[in-house]
């Protein structure tokens, strides 16, 4: 385990730490932290700051209800600065955005970032605000039967690739897969947090097995 008291903390006793979404990989927000806002946290699991402005520790979402749940706190190679990984309860920007990171100053015209929650949020825009032409608003006026015929058949496509052991059409079927389920996600107002919380769950389930197994 990583002892803190090698954490290199600057001249005012603070280490900057980059709050990041652990569900959608998100850069959520940049503050800092001293020796006891980083104990506090790891104490209560919930993200704790030492404010610059107001001069005094800052555990966020006590006033706003928008607590930061701790996933895990990771230090860089030289020791000066820290990550940690949270599930969040509500924005994390006092602005009341998702992130404080929002204003894009450029962007390549080459490349292009991509993330499922990118992905899901394109799709539900198609739900919301229709465009005419679009496979995905022809899916959503079509209704859940349409979107659950294109899943069963997609389910088909992959085991067909997979079986004929071909693994580019495989990927290219499972990604069709993931497409229409993203799809079918929407149309029922689930999110990709629901089923990483639901994947969490079994994942300790699973863990808790395979140590009862090495017990016995």
């Amino acid at each position: 385990m990583f002892n803190i008291d090698t954490l290199k903390f600057d001249s005012n006793g603070l280490i900057p730490a980059i709050v990041v979404d652990a569900i959608s990989g998100k850069v959520l927000t940049l503050a800092y932290m001293n020796r006891e806002s980083l104990q506090i946290s790891m104490e209560k699991g919930l993200t704790c700051f030492w404010s610059r402005s107001r001069q005094e520790l800052w555990l966020k979402g006590e006033t706003s209800g928008n607590y930061q749940h701790i996933v895990s706190i990771t230090a860089d190679c030289d020791a000066d600065a820290l990550i940690i990984k949270v599930e969040k309860d509500g924005p994390a920007c006092h602005k009341g955005t998702d992130s404080c990171f929002e204003d894009v100053i450029w962007e390549s015209d080459v490349l292009h970032e991509f993330s499922l929650a990118s992905l899901m949020k394109l799709i539900e825009g198609r739900k919301t605000e229709k465009k005419e032409g679009s496979y995905t608003t022809y899916l959503f006026e079509k209704g859940i039967d349409k979107i659950l015929k294109k899943v069963g058949e997609e389910c088909t496509e992959v085991i067909i690739a997979a079986k004929a052991n071909d693994r580019a059409e495989t990927i290219y079927e499972i990604s069709d897969l993931v497409y229409h389920v993203m799809v079918l996600m929407i149309e029922q107002g689930i999110s990709l947090e629901d089923i990483h919380r639901e994947l969490a769950s079994r994942h300790v389930i699973d863990h808790k097995v395979k140590q009862e197994k090495m017990t016995k």
